[in-house]
């Protein structure tokens, strides 16, 4: 199966509405975190800011091991 792509613009407009846990911003490195989608777009989940979530590096390897 293809990968399917996120759009850098919608990842931009997700951080600038959710601030990064680990440090505050609304823009740059969130260490420690990754940007997720709630709903995997795999799974016709959106690529739009209200699917996406902060997430730890952790917990996403272990919700990619079963999406």
């Amino acid at each position: 199966m293809p990968s399917i792509k996120t759009s850098k613009k919608r990842v931009r407009d997700f951080e600038w509405s959710h601030q990064s846990p680990s440090t505050g911003k609304t823009s740059g490195l969130c260490p420690g975190y990754v940007i997720d989608h709630a709903k995997a777009l795999k799974h016709s989940g959106a690529d739009d800011p209200s699917n996406m979530q902060w997430q730890t590096k952790e917990a996403a390897k272990a919700k990619d091991k079963w999406e």
